[in-house]
């Protein structure tokens, strides 16, 4: 995420020169963290219940994959994808307007 910062300057500069807030360019640097995080929980979900059905299958046994296994995992994807996106968030939203358009 800060990358993506650092890369979409001139989209941050643009925007806040035709009038987002600070707050505009927080909540849309942090969506796009959160909504990553969730892709990639879900993607990591998938592959865990694959690997265990899997293995379960070799071994001739019942695959039993609990609710708050799934629940759990999307939900440490959601706090860490959270986390690692809220400083770059806050990054972008203190960027000023002609200091990101200054980097076109």
């Amino acid at each position: 995420m800060i990358i993506s910062v650092l890369e979409r300057r001139s989209e941050i500069g643009l925007r806040r020169a035709l009038g987002a807030t600070k707050g505009h360019i927080r909540i849309q640097f942090l969506a796009e963290a959160i909504l990553l995080a969730l892709i990639g929980g879900a993607a990591g979900v998938a592959a865990g219940a694959t690997a265990t059905a899997i293995y379960a299958h070799t071994k001739g046994w019942a695959t039993v994959i609990p609710p708050m296994a799934w629940a759990g995992g999307l939900g440490a994807a959601l706090l860490i994808g959270t986390l690692a996106g809220l400083l770059p968030a806050l990054r972008a939203a203190r960027m000023s307007p002609t200091e990101a358009l200054w980097s076109i």
